[in-house]
């Protein structure tokens, strides 16, 4: 038996404005079935799937109303309706009690792919199935489903076998009934529909060309394209369904139709062909209007008829006629209901009746007649200045006379400055009028003139008026680049006079000392330049001078500031060696440098102290030399625009070994103690007896003049540098202030007895100035010379001994 699967019946012509169909779906989306089971009808419009209320009829047959769904398991046709659409195509659904069944799915659309399943009742037992088209093979497979695509209206017929093997052995195979798949249109042929069906002559005209998609192939868009006769109209395919045709005309009747495609899949299909016939009305209410309008007309200006219809379609004739003439002004035929004559540049002669005619065949219909007159513009006037000068003075009268040669009165004149409106004078009788001005400063420029009749306004050619005025008394402006004016820095000196005629000369002074001129062509001011030195602090000003006097500026000072340079440190000791306790003064000085100047002094880069110098100069600090005051010194200046450091000085000083520590000093002291006991003794009496007296040391009579009248030293950062000798203190002096007055170097062959294995050859000791031992000194050895004049105690409060 052969089973047709009837996915959707062709569907028929519907007339055009009927409701769209509604589509049956299946779920499962197959059509056949095995005896037993169910399949769950959907009915759906092209809304969506409906949920209210729809019609389902099987066989033909109306069955009850309900929901948007029909569960079924009987074999047959089933249809459905909505609300909202008509009657679906039917879908044959069919239980079979067969052991194998060829199921395609539901539904297919031309052009579009179709499922086959073979499908068995045991599926497990299935080893192979094949597939056939009209007898012959497709294709043979495990899987159970393959894809075809039929052409619509395809008459094929198709059906599947499955083969397997039993368990004892051999094989079996069986063979599922024919299947003839029937594809449905994607969209119905277009039918095109006229809005309003019987247009007339003129009027607008819709074309629609209907047709539709099945709802869920929604995503699938259609063009259209209008045709009438053989021409397409319009802009050719488009999306939209519709064309508007603004106007049409009466030809006769004519043959329109139209197309539907979709670009993928390509499917084209074509509308039947309609005949419109389009219908004539006669001209009505013939009308003539101007442009310019009646009354408004100037001499010289172009003159439009327009001769229009309230009614009336096809071509219509139109022309156009002066009273009095026998021969029309023109003539013009066009499909539209109104037309235009143009007489350009209408003179006096040109004034008249005038009146126009219209006909679509029906014959002539006139208008009413109308009189155009003309008017005289004014033409462009002259302006004129009393007293005729190019150049005038302050304070001067000045007339200002307009006149117009030809315009029909009245005539209205205004006055302008720089286009800036004076004032204003009518003239009632036609000819010129004037306007007087008291000049100032602000009166020079372009003057102009306007004369206005109500026809068009006309303006005259400027007229130039200069007044000179004296240049002002000029500002001088000195712009640095930073707060202060710096040495090599570039300064502008900008010199400008507010008010004056130009040219402007300018002239620069310092110190009343030309400088520098320059010319501003245009007034405004100039500028000059200068790099600045030291030299060009001082007092400034310019000048300016238009011929008509020269105005000088204030004065205005310049002080030119000088970063410092490089400071020279200077260091004056007492002696010609500096030794602990001498009082030393560092003096730091930077030779150039704009004051305030600030100097800082350093020892080994510590700051030592500060010291100003406001009116610039040098500055000193004093120092009380102690063991800890050798090593290097240097100073720095600063006077705000960068500090610079002077170069290291060294200091050291005499009496030491060339260290400046205590283990040396001790060890010094212990050499010279061992060489001499006595005077280990002597030293600790003297320790203890100053502490008790409370005396103090006193100055070494020995000491000749010459002695004590050394010349100061200088030290200042030469290349040749005299090292100082070291400088020795005591080690933990247990009291009094002063240990060593007096220290020699005896010559050798001078040397006395008992000191013979000594290296220093003789210490005396000074004891403090109280009792017989202060008085007892002995005397020098000759040729002996003297290393220490004296030596103090670093801190003579910690040599008090323990008070017993």
């Amino acid at each position: 038996m052969l089973l047709w699967l009837l996915l959707i019946l062709a569907p028929g012509r519907q007339p055009a404005g009927a409701l769209p169909k509604a589509l049956l779906l299946l779920k499962p989306p197959w059509s056949t079935a095995f005896k037993g089971e169910t399949v769950t009808l959907f009915c759906k419009d092209h809304h969506s799937l409906a949920w209210e209320y729809v019609s389902w009829y099987h066989n033909e047959t109306p069955l009850r109303r309900q929901s948007g769904k029909l569960q079924i398991s009987k074999s047959g046709h089933y249809r459905c309706k909505t609300q909202r659409s008509s009657l679906s195509d039917p879908v044959h659904v069919q239980f079979l009690s067969d052991w194998l069944v060829l199921q395609a799915s539901h539904p297919a659309f031309e052009r579009d792919k179709v499922v086959l399943r073979c499908r068995g009742k045991e599926e497990e037992d299935i080893m192979e199935r094949t597939y056939y088209k009209n007898e012959e093979k497709i294709r043979s497979s495990y899987n159970s489903n393959i894809t075809v695509y039929p052409a619509f209206n395809d008459d094929s017929t198709y059906h599947c076998t499955a083969s397997g093997t039993y368990i004892w052995g051999g094989s079996w195979t069986e063979t599922s009934r024919p299947l003839k798949i029937q594809v449905q249109e994607l969209f119905p042929s277009p039918v095109l529909t006229a809005s309003p069906s019987w247009p007339i002559e003129g009027s607008p005209m819709t074309l629609t060309c209907e047709t539709w998609l099945p709802p869920q192939t929604s995503h699938t868009r259609l063009q259209f394209c209008f045709f009438k006769e053989h021409r397409a109209l319009g802009a050719g395919w488009s999306h939209s369904p519709e064309l508007q045709i603004p106007t049409t005309w009466s030809e006769g009747a004519a043959s329109y139709w139209c197309q539907a495609r979709t670009v993928i899949p390509r499917i084209l299909k074509t509308s039947p062909r309609s005949q419109i016939r389009v219908h004539r009305v006669p001209v009505s209410d013939v009308n003539l209007e101007t442009q310019p309008p009646v009354g408004q007309l100037i001499e010289g200006e172009d003159l439009v008829l327009i001769c229009s219809v309230a009614a009336g379609t096809g071509t219509v004739t139109f022309s156009w006629h002066r009273e009095g003439s026998e021969r029309s002004l023109g003539r013009k035929t066009q499909n539209a209901l109104s037309a235009e004559l143009r007489i350009a540049s209408v003179r006096e002669q040109d004034a008249g009746r005038y009146y126009c005619a219209a006909d679509n065949m029906d014959g002539p219909v006139l208008s009413k007649r109308i009189r155009i007159t003309l008017r005289v513009p004014v033409s462009h006037p002259v302006l004129t200045l009393n007293p005729d000068v190019a150049q005038a003075m302050v304070g001067d009268v000045l007339e200002l006379r307009c006149e117009a040669q030809r315009g029909s009165p009245p005539i209205l004149y205004w006055f302008y400055h720089e286009d800036v409106i004076l004032g204003n004078t009518s003239a009632p009788f036609g000819g010129g009028a004037s306007f007087n001005l008291s000049l100032t400063t602000e009166h020079s420029g372009n003057y102009s003139c306007g004369a206005d009749n109500g026809l068009g306004a006309q303006s005259s050619e400027m007229v130039s008026l200069n007044i000179t005025v004296p240049a002002s008394r000029p500002v001088l402006t000195v712009r640095t680049p930073r707060a202060q004016a710096v040495e090599g820095d570039v300064v502008e000196l900008r010199c400008e006079a507010q008010r004056g005629s130009p040219p402007i000369l300018y002239r620069f002074y310092r110190e009343d000392v030309p400088l520098e001129s320059s010319s501003a062509p245009s007034g405004g001011g100039t500028s000059f330049y200068l790099s600045l030195t030291t030299e060009h602090s001082g007092n400034y000003s310019c000048e300016a001078d238009n011929g008509l006097g020269a105005q000088r500026s204030e004065v205005v000072p310049l002080s030119v500031i000088v970063p410092v340079s490089h400071p020279t440190l200077t260091l004056r000791a007492p002696g010609a060696q500096a030794k602990v306790g001498d009082m030393v003064e560092l003096r730091c000085e930077a030779q150039r440098g704009s004051p305030p100047i600030w100097y800082r002094f350093y020892h080994e880069d510590v700051p030592l102290g500060n010291s100003s110098a406001p009116s610039g100069g040098g500055a000193s600090l004093n120092l009380s030399l102690t063991a800890e005051h050798s090593g290097n010194y240097s100073c720095e200046a600063d006077n705000g625009l960068g500090a610079r450091r002077s170069e290291a000085v060294p200091l050291s000083m005499s009496g030491l070994t060339g260290s400046r520590s205590g283990p040396i000093a001790t060890g010094v002291t212990g050499g010279l103690f061992s060489t001499l006991g006595f005077g280990v003794v002597a030293l600790l009496l003297y320790c203890r007896l100053p502490r008790k007296a409370g005396g103090r040391p006193t100055s070494d009579p020995s000491r000749s003049p010459a002695d004590s009248d050394v010349r100061e030293p200088v030290y200042r950062n030469a290349p040749a540098w005299l090292e100082l000798q070291p400088v020795y203190s005591n080690v933990n002096p247990k009291g009094g202030e002063v240990v060593y007055s007096e220290v020699r170097r005896i010559p050798q062959g001078s040397k006395p007895a008992a000191n013979s294995d000594s290296v220093l050859g003789l210490l005396r000791t000074h004891l403090p100035s109280h009792g017989q031992a202060a008085s007892h000194r002995p005397s020098d050895p000759p040729g002996s010379s003297v290393i220490y004049s004296q030596v103090k105690v670093a801190c003579p409060s910690a040599c008090v001994a323990p008070q017993s």
